[in-house]
C-alpha cells in the first residue's frame, strides 16, 4: 500500500510510491516544471503513436493543460517514473467539479517496453493516495469519484483499472471524415447568420458554449481557468471558428482547431472540430448540420484534407447519427471509467 508521510514540522508530505522489485534502476520522482515538459511531451508522444491514441502534445499544449490552474498543481499532483535516468511513466491528479460534483481525474502512461512490470500499479496507487490527500482538505466528509479515461484498444490500461474497481460509465467515439472535397451544402436556419470572430466576441462565444453544453453528460463548472486555458493555446485562430448570430445572440458555436505539429509528426493534414454546441433556443431547426457543414469547408480552405471530432455515443440530441450523415465514420472507440473513493483503498 502507498503511504502518506510526513515532513520534518509534522504537515502531510506527498505520498511515497511502492518500490518496484525486478526494475533495480527504476525510481520515483516530482515533476519539474523547468526541465520536464520536454522529456513529458517525448513520453506521451511515444505512447500514443504505439496505443493509436490521436492526440500527440506539444511542450506548449502541455503546458495550457497543466500551469496556472487551480484544478491541478503539477509539483504536487504529477508522479514520474525513469529507468535508468530516462522517463518511462507518468501519472497526475486533477481535481474538476462536473455535473455539480467532485471529480477527481486520473492520468497515466507507461512506455510500452516497461508495460506489465508493476510500475503502472505502483503509479496509479500513488495517485488514489494522492487524490485521498487531496479528498481529504478539499472535500472533506464527501463522496467524490474517481474517473479515468481509456481508449478500446488500450487493453494493459483498461486491465488495471479493473483491477482497481474502475467500470465503464460512458462511451465515446472519435469519428474521422476521410475527405473534405465533397461537403455537402447545408443552409443556415431562416433569420441566423454566420460572422466572423472578433477579439471581444471570444469571451461571449465560450460563455455561450459552455451554457449550451450544461445539459450534456460530465459537463466540467465552469471557471476562469476554462477560459484562460483555451484562449493561451499558440494553435488559437478563431477565424476558424464558426459562430451563428441571431441579432446580437450567439446560437450555436463550433471551434475549429489545427494541431500543425501533430499534423507534421503523423503525416496528415487533419482539422479538428471541437465543443460542436447548440443553445437550447436554437435546437432542433438544423443548426447544428449546418455548423458541422460549414466548418468543414473551413478547414478545406485551410488546406485541410480530413476532419475529426469526438462525441459521446449515448448524446440525447441524436449527434453520431448527424455526424454519420455528413460523412464521417467512427475511427476509433474509448470509455470514462469511474469508481467511487474510499478512505483506505
Amino acid at each position: 500500500m502507498t503511504q502518506l508521510t510526513q515532513t520534518a514540522d509534522g504537515a502531510r508530505a506527498l505520498p511515497e510510491p511502492r518500490a518496484v522489485r525486478g526494475l533495480p534502476g527504476i525510481r520515483f520522482r516530482s515533476f519539474r516544471p523547468a526541465s520536464d515538459y520536454e522529456p513529458l511531451s517525448h513520453l506521451w508522444k511515444a505512447c500514443n503513436l504505439h496505443d493509436e491514441v490521436p492526440w500527440l502534445p506539444t511542450v506548449s499544449n502541455l503546458r495550457s493543460e497543466m500551469e496556472d490552474r487551480s484544478t491541478i498543481d503539477p509539483t504536487r499532483d504529477v508522479l514520474l517514473a525513469e529507468l535508468d535516468g530516462h522517463l518511462v511513466g507518468m501519472t497526475g491528479v486533477e481535481r474538476n467539479v462536473r455535473d455539480g460534483a467532485p471529480v477527481y481525474e486520473l492520468a497515466g502512461i507507461v512506455l510500452p517496453d516497461v508495460r506489465r512490470r508493476r510500475v503502472g500499479t505502483a503509479l496509479i496507487e500513488w495517485g488514489l493516495a494522492r487524490i485521498r490527500q487531496r479528498a481529504a482538505s478539499e472535500d472533506p466528509d464527501r463522496s467524490v469519484a474517481v474517473q479515468a479515461n481509456a481508449e478500446e484498444q488500450e487493453t494493459a490500461h483498461r486491465a488495471i483499472l479493473a483491477r482497481f474497481g474502475f467500470g465503464p460509465v460512458r462511451h465515446f467515439f472519435v469519428m474521422r471524415r476521410s475527405t473534405l472535397e465533397d461537403v455537402r451544402d447545408v443552409p443556415m436556419p431562416d433569420g441566423l447568420e454566420l460572422r466572423q470572430v472578433t477579439m471581444e466576441q471570444r469571451r461571449p462565444i465560450l460563455e455561450a458554449e459552455f451554457e449550451a453544453f450544461e445539459d450534456h453528460w460530465g459537463t466540467r463548472e465552469r471557471t476562469e481557468d476554462s477560459f484562460a486555458t483555451t484562449l493561451r493555446r499558440p494553435e488559437l485562430d478563431t477565424d476558424l471558428w464558426v459562430v451563428a448570430w441571431d441579432g446580437d445572440q450567439i446560437a450555436g458555436v463550433v471551434e475549429n482547431w489545427i494541431w500543425a505539429d501533430e499534423n507534421e509528426e503523423l503525416g496528415v493534414k487533419r482539422g479538428w472540430l471541437e465543443r460542436i454546441s447548440v443553445r437550447r433556443e436554437w435546437r432542433r431547426r438544423g443548426l447544428a448540420r449546418a455548423l458541422t457543414a460549414r466548418s468543414l469547408v473551413r478547414l478545406r480552405e485551410a488546406g485541410m484534407t480530413e476532419g475529426m471530432l469526438g462525441v459521446d455515443s449515448e448524446n440525447a440530441n441524436g449527434a453520431l447519427g448527424l455526424y454519420e450523415g455528413l460523412g464521417f465514420e467512427i475511427h476509433s472507440r474509448s470509455a470514462a471509467y469511474r469508481r467511487t473513493l474510499d478512505p483506505e483503498g
